[in-house]
């Protein structure tokens, strides 16, 4: 049994999140946990809500709450989506836990020991109206690149340049939209991630079996231009964790935070801290997980993002790993996904464009989009969510494939031998050689998941789905029936125990309609099938089920429409 960590990418807090920002990071990690459960491993999957930086701040602010009581109401939103979704966190935390506070300020303690904390004076943007410094998000003006009027002080987000905010055609606060601004010297503490680059140029190099598109963003930073920078660890903000060196003050920091992706990768390592807290369990629990010297040196360490995330991840938080001088689980390896497109142009939260996770909800179960974005998922280029394309494919591999599947051969065993496995009769060729396929297939299955092949994966499942109906294509038990029924009977067990089977297989994609095709079959027997023939007898004669509701109900043309056109412009809400 293997001990698996699982991380996904903090979600901001501000806001329920896009199927983009799903099928990113937290859907791929709950399927590769899922699937790691399903084999017996240990794993312990974590993830939180990134509560501070200025996007919680403007977006408490819109909503006129205070941002503490925003951000606990939006992690309480956050939690019963992700939890409607089927994603299985074994702790779903806050990067504004104490258990962050007091990480963050001990890992700031120990860089700033080694010598990996410089001070910097620095120019910044103050706004007279509003009283305080400017960070970079605070900012708004018209993008000199492109002309778009709402680029931010850090970023344009319609032609993705970076921007500085000096940068910005007539800059004005994203809080007041005053435009009485001036740019003032500020002190901040800069991580000196240039002194780190060798060290971690030579750790990316032995990562041999990361993604071409993890290594060559992080190669970017390390090599191009003047290489790696040093970068600010702090801001002028009021919501944050509070500069401090361990527990002692930061004399010339007062009143200033940590940058929040200093502190939110950070808070992977609290989230388990939050959790073995949440269990009533002692510092050894999480500590197992994550420190080397107290149990973590055989864990596998898995982190699934966006390639937005990948610098942070490849280089700034390894830096302060690396740099604390402690020992600390580094990462073994980064699963990075490319954006998933809406329907010719980009899903944006800060612009309300696409399908938002709690509209997707309102429309069907979480597994029809489960499915479509884990068989669709962005790896080794963008990809488009269209409705027609969605609508085929729940229609073509969850109706046709799967539902068609359960659904013909429960009601004819109903009809012919009643609401238990049938007796009699004996396997065949046919059978062996469905056998002999499953057994190939779900060999493919494992080693695609275990290298975190999504859509692969997602190609070998249905591919496992059609053998089970070209076999009752090819057997025919309702014609074997009228000429030999014992013969019909043996076909017949097979497919009922092929339900089992799909059940177990499909579960880390689709765990509701898994979860009912066991109830339905009243079993909770969800053993991994290692030898593919005991498992296809894992239901004995005489076994009683019931037959299911319809497992997956296709999208009609008229649906399709008038989703189409409900999801054309923006959101309102």
């Amino acid at each position: 049994m293997a001990r698996i960590l699982i991380t996904s990418a903090l979600p901001y807090i501000n806001g329920i999140k896009h199927l983009g920002n799903l099928v990113g990071s937290q859907l791929p990690a709950d399927l590769y946990a899922r699937y790691n459960r399903g084999r017996g491993h240990e794993v312990m999957f974590l993830c939180a809500t990134d509560e501070h930086g200025t996007p919680a701040e403007l977006a408490a602010a819109k909503a006129e709450k205070p941002v503490a009581e925003y951000c606990a109401e939006m992690h309480a939103v956050q939690t019963d989506i992700a939890n409607r979704f089927g994603l299985s966190f074994d702790h779903y935390g806050r990067s504004s836990s104490p258990q962050n506070h007091a990480l963050t300020q001990h890992f700031a303690g120990k860089l700033a020991e080694a010598g990996l904390i410089t001070e910097v004076s620095e120019k910044q943007v103050y706004s007279n109206t509003d009283g305080r410094f400017l960070p970079d998000r605070y900012i708004e003006g018209t993008c000199p690149n492109c002309g778009f009027e709402k680029a931010r002080g850090d970023q344009c987000e319609e032609c993705t340049k970076q921007l500085d905010p000096t940068d910005l055609i007539n800059p004005r606060s994203a809080i007041s939209g005053s435009t009485d601004l001036e740019v003032r010297e500020t002190k901040h503490l800069f991580l000196r991630q240039s002194a780190m680059r060798d060290q971690l140029d030579q750790w990316i190099d032995s990562k041999k079996d990361w993604p071409i598109l993890t290594t060559s963003i992080a190669k970017k930073w390390l090599h191009d231009g003047d290489g790696l920078q040093d970068r600010g660890i702090t801001r002028d903000l009021d919501w944050g964790v509070p500069v401090k060196n361990g527990d002692q003050d930061w004399p010339g920091m007062e009143g200033k935070v940590f940058y929040v992706w200093f502190d939110a990768p950070i808070e992977y390592i609290a989230a388990a801290g939050e959790w073995a807290e949440a269990k009533g369990l002692g510092d050894d629990a999480w500590q197992r997980w994550w420190r080397t010297d107290k149990g973590a040196e055989d864990v596998k360490y898995v982190q699934f993002m966006g390639k937005d995330n990948v610098p942070f991840h490849t280089l700034s938080f390894p830096a302060t790993i690396l740099g604390s001088g402690e020992p600390w689980k580094m990462v073994d390896h980064l699963k990075s996904f490319n954006y998933l497109n809406y329907d010719g142009g980009q899903f944006s939260t800060s612009q309300g464009r696409g399908v938002f996770m709690d509209q997707a909800l309102e429309l069907l179960p979480a597994d029809y989009w489960r499915w479509w974005l884990l068989s669709h998922a962005p790896e080794s280029s963008d990809s488009e969510f269209t409705w027609e394309n969605f609508q085929q494919s729940v229609n073509k591999d969850l109706a046709d494939v799967l539902g068609n599947f359960v659904s013909r051969i429960t009601k004819f065993c109903r009809s012919k031998f009643g609401e238990e496995v049938p007796a009699g009769g004996a396997w065949g060729e046919q059978e062996q050689a469905l056998i002999d396929e499953l057994t190939t297939r779900i060999g493919a299955y494992e080693r695609h998941m275990e290298a975190m092949e999504v859509r692969k994966s997602a190609q070998e499942l249905r591919a496992i789905w059609v053998a089970g109906n070209e076999y009752l294509q090819s057997a025919g038990p309702w014609s074997m029936f009228k000429t030999d029924p014992e013969r019909a009977a043996a076909q017949v067990r097979l497919g009922l125990n092929l339900i089992r089977l799909y059940a177990v297989l499909s579960a880390p994609f689709i765990p509701e309609a898994s979860d009912r095709l066991f109830a339905a079959l009243g079993t909770e027997d969800r053993s991994w099938p290692e030898d593919v023939a005991a498992a296809l007898a894992a239901l004995p004669e005489g076994h009683a089920f019931t037959v299911p509701e319809v497992l997956f109900a296709k999208i009609t043309d008229e649906q399709r429409e008038e989703w189409q056109d409900r999801f054309a412009g923006v959101r309102k809400d």
